[in-house]
């Protein structure tokens, strides 16, 4: 029902915002390597924080107008 209410960007977003939580919290599976407190993960933060402010600074005057 769900499918018919919602667009693909929306599906989007949530994928997207799912992948960002579960990038910064450091989420991951059992029997994996631990990565999250090392310096790849620490740059890709800072792209994935640097991304955000880019996209919401282009959105901000859609926004407004």
């Amino acid at each position: 029902m769900l499918s018919f209410v919602m667009s693909w960007p929306v599906w989007l977003g949530l994928v997207v915002l799912i992948t960002a939580v579960a990038a910064i919290t450091g989420i991951t599976p059992k029997g994996t390597r631990h990565v999250a407190n090392t310096r790849l993960m620490g740059v890709a933060r800072f792209v994935l924080v640097a991304l955000v402010i880019i996209f919401a600074y282009l959105h901000a005057p859609a926004a407004f107008s």
